[in-house]
């Protein structure tokens, strides 16, 4: 039973994601099960999702996903880095030998050359010297990088690439070269913002829904089934705007104290968010008058979110505490059996299962129960918003 992980957000589950599962199951062999590690209802670049978790699990289990593992909230709204690292090891402990991702390169050369870059100990010390001359982090770093390679990294420059080289180094540093073997897909279609093409991105989905106009043609039928159902029942698609109210309401009702605790919080941003959040008539305004040339947009909503949802800098220190199935396939099922009886995490298949978890895993699972009440306050329907709705079983299609 060959196994392949997959770290994904599915936001939503479009032909392009549908691509890469094909390609995979060429790659391995109709029988390989894939597993997937799925962002819950906030996403990476600091927002809410468009569907809630189980939702766009049950899409990708109806879309040729076997088994879908939430990745938790501190690491699902993470950097790449740390977003690796617990889509990794979350992975690993599910008993994945391969590990699928998509790339803009597709050169497993090229990706590891440049995690390897990364992994050299002067780095630091070069990045430092790049934001003293007020370079923005990810230049301090890109230059940095191709100081040592001496020569250039375009794959420094690419989302998908960002985190393939964030893969490779985290499977390095968790000490599972030997076990989980990367396996690079190259990736086809519109960039990551980008509309054009036959495969048009999850973003330029997303704006196409915002605008009003439909994913026909653009996602698999099983995945448009499911859009439709959760408009139909008032459940979605969730905007960034759905929220911004609530957002805000939280951050003014905050101290300086509680803005210091959260991941990211460094040479004052976090008083300098705090002091700008208590009088921003709107999240534009905010980010706006908060950013900085060394902080891209992204950091900054991640950093507010987290505030929000109480997130602390050390709740994503380490891995994942739990393995919480959200859905599985006919097959999948079979690797839930053997997860039962030998997974090294506690496995969370039931509502009740919930109790055996220690202090660290309740408190993470905590802080996902807590993010999917909030989220829901942007349900469109008012009786979609009522709490307490993320303790439910996983989708089993």
């Amino acid at each position: 039973m060959r196994v392949c992980g997959v770290a994904a957000e599915y936001n939503p589950f479009h032909l392009g994601h549908a691509r890469h599962l094909a390609l995979l199951r060429q790659a391995l062999g109709e029988d390989a099960l894939l597993v997937c590690a799925l962002s819950g209802d906030f996403v990476q670049r600091g927002e809410p999702a468009l569907l809630d978790k189980f939702a766009r699990a049950e899409a990708a289990a109806k879309c040729g996903m076997d088994l879908v593992l939430e990745l938790p909230l501190p690491w699902a709204m993470a950097s790449a880095e740390v977003f690796a690292r617990g889509c990794v090891a979350l992975l690993a402990a599910a008993g994945a030998e391969y590990l699928g991702f998509g790339s803009e390169c597709g050169d497993p050369d090229t990706l590891k050359r440049t995690a390897e870059t990364l992994s050299d100990p002067a780095l630091d010390g070069l990045i430092r010297a790049g934001l003293g001359e007020g370079l923005s982090y990810a230049a301090a770093r890109q230059r940095a990088a191709e100081m040592l390679a001496d020569t250039p990294l375009p794959a420094l420059r690419s989302p998908n690439d960002i985190l393939a080289v964030e893969y490779l180094r985290a499977v390095r540093a968790q000490g599972l070269t030997s076990s989980l073997t990367p396996l690079c897909i190259p990736r086809q279609g519109g960039g990551h913002d980008r509309e054009d093409g036959a495969l048009p991105s999850a973003k330029a989905l997303r704006l196409r829904l915002e605008a009003g106009k439909d994913l026909r043609g653009a996602v698999p039928p099983e995945s448009l089934e499911i859009l439709d159902r959760e408009r139909a029942a008032g459940r979605g698609p969730l905007f960034p705007k759905d929220l911004e109210t609530a957002l805000l309401s939280r951050l003014r009702m905050l101290s300086p104290a509680d803005f210091a605790l959260i991941p990211d919080a460094a040479e004052g941003l976090e008083n300098r968010l705090c002091r700008i959040a208590r009088t921003a008539p709107d999240l534009d305004s905010l980010l706006r008058e908060a950013g900085t040339k060394r902080y891209p947009v992204a950091r900054l909503r991640r950093m507010l979110w987290a505030a929000a949802l109480g997130l602390r800098r050390d709740d994503a220190a380490g891995t994942p505490p739990y393995l919480r199935v959200l859905a599985a396939s006919e097959r999948g099922r079979a690797l839930l059996g053997r997860l039962g009886e030998a997974a090294p995490l506690p496995l969370l298949s039931r509502p009740g299962d919930v109790k055996a978890l220690d202090g660290r895993g309740r408190r993470c699972f905590a802080l996902g129960e807590n993010a999917a009440d909030l989220r829901a306050l942007g349900c469109p329907a008012a009786a979609q918003r009522r709490g307490g709705q993320d303790r439910r079983g996983p989708a089993m299609v």
